[in-house]
């Protein structure tokens, strides 16, 4: 799509609000202000995978370390706990991450994160893959909704979402890779949300990494598999690919974030203050996620890099 700086900046600036009004709406969440820095000894951060380094932040005045976010995965939990929304409410804020880690930077891997971080407390019987479910296509809905809105909806997209188990995807093709996978099945239903990213699959591999303590991957669901998270991805013609626009899932219980501890052989990470709050029962089931900010304008405003919708360049 070609047009002038400001008008792209403009484009932006209108559908991240659209988004944020669709998404509150949709799911009936308050929009909310967001740290960038968490207590390096907390245990809010976002281990991601695991690998990854947090940046360090030296706070002179309390002769403390902060770390930079990776997302707030465990912040918002916490703060719904704090805060003791009723169930089916919940949070958005506009998070702003810094990845350095990235193995590679590419048309859709850029070292600053910015995403709809969003959390909504859910009743305890409703930890289901229906309410995954549900929950996924009222996101779609949304950025649906939002696209229309700002007049940027294209015949070319999906009306809904098609849903596939990261074993089923296996399954279909066993010779490719799972970003060959992913690839492929977008490409023929445009819109996919793979379920049960981060647990093991049957043939010893797994579709990608997950930490283990905010989704939950390992808990059997209504199919026959495990898992109730997943990531949510578009085919984006300007990059001839499959786009990942969310991650997100049902959050563990005490008694999987032990499990998944205790499989990824991070036990020591109990100790933690925000773990021992989630162990002491302190903290509401939940079910959340991210949604990517720059990954959604790429897609909507079909650019093929995300750095021409991050910044004007100078």
């Amino acid at each position: 799509m070609l047009q002038s700086p400001l008008a792209l900046q403009s484009n932006i600036a209108a559908l991240k609000h659209s988004v944020t009004k669709a998404l509150c709406e949709n799911l009936n969440l308050i929009h909310i202000q967001a740290p960038l820095i968490v207590a390096a000894d907390s245990g809010m951060q976002d281990t991601l995978s695991g690998t990854e380094n947090a940046v360090t932040v030296h706070v002179k005045a309390e002769q403390k370390d902060y770390e930079v976010v990776h997302s707030l995965a465990k912040w918002k939990r916490a703060v719904l706990g704090r805060y003791q929304l009723p169930i089916g409410a919940g949070i958005v804020t506009h998070m702003l991450a810094l990845r350095p880690d990235e193995e590679r930077l590419s048309e859709r891997h850029s070292v600053q994160v910015d995403q709809w971080d969003w959390e909504q407390v859910l009743d305890e019987d409703a930890r289901s893959l229906a309410t995954l479910k549900q929950r996924v296509s009222d996101i779609y809905t949304a950025l649906r909704q939002a696209a229309y809105d700002v007049e940027l909806w294209h015949a070319s997209y999906a009306e809904q979402v098609y849903f596939i188990h990261s074993e089923e995807l296996r399954a279909m093709y066993p010779r490719l890779t799972p970003k060959q996978r992913e690839r492929e099945i977008t490409k023929m239903h445009k819109a996919v949300f793979i379920i049960g990213i981060g647990g093991q699959l049957t043939d010893g591999s797994k579709h990608d990494a997950r930490a283990a303590d905010y989704d939950d991957w390992s808990t059997p669901n209504d199919a026959g598999f495990y898992g109730l998270n997943g990531d949510l991805l578009v085919w984006h013609e300007a990059i001839d690919d499959a786009l990942e626009l969310s991650s997100m899932g049902i959050r563990v219980t005490p008694a999987e974030l032990r499990q998944q501890l205790e499989l990824t052989q991070q036990t020591a990470s109990l100790q933690l203050p925000w773990h021992q709050q989630l162990m002491a029962g302190e903290l509401p089931a939940t079910i959340g996620g991210g949604i990517g900010q720059s990954r959604v304008a790429m897609w909507l405003l079909r650019q093929d890099h995300i750095t021409k919708v991050q910044a004007p360049s100078i």
